[in-house]
């Protein structure tokens, strides 16, 4: 069965993140982050992109992806069942649904992984995304 691969860069340098995509062969790195802008150093998203390119990995940021603002807090809180509830009302949006179309036709096309900040994808969106995404198009979630 294919996978459908997620990672976090929480606690992780850039090199590090690329290093375990690279081992895990992804070809391309689906942004799933409201706002692709980072504090840590690597993880915006122009010297994401341009660093994954020079090591072979294409990126796309899919911000209808991106857990809200108040979906956000929730999580930093630990508040993760409110999160999955601000989030799950989210994915009903227009631009939510587009996303996650779009989403659908790359995963079916190349060996992609799903990016986003927490270390722990049990606390992050990036899980609700990655299993609604492998059920659809018959893959299995695995967390790097």
């Amino acid at each position: 069965m294919p996978e459908l691969l997620t990672i976090g860069y929480e606690g992780a340098t850039q090199a590090e993140v690329i290093a375990k995509l690279k081992s895990a062969r992804v070809e391309l790195l689906v942004d799933v982050r409201a706002v692709a802008a980072s504090r840590r150093a690597g993880f915006s998203k122009t010297i994401l992109a341009a660093s994954l390119a020079a090591e072979g990995i294409d990126y796309i940021h899919l911000h209808g992806l991106g857990t809200p603002k108040a979906g956000r807090e929730a999580a930093r809180k630990g508040r993760i069942a409110e999160m999955h509830r601000i989030f799950g009302a989210h994915l009903e949006t227009p631009e939510a649904q587009l996303d996650m179309a779009k989403a659908e036709e790359l995963v079916t096309a190349r060996r992609a992984a799903l990016l986003c900040f927490e270390a722990d994808a049990a606390g992050c969106h990036r899980r609700v995304i990655a299993e609604r995404l492998a059920q659809s198009v018959g893959a299995v979630a695995v967390d790097l």
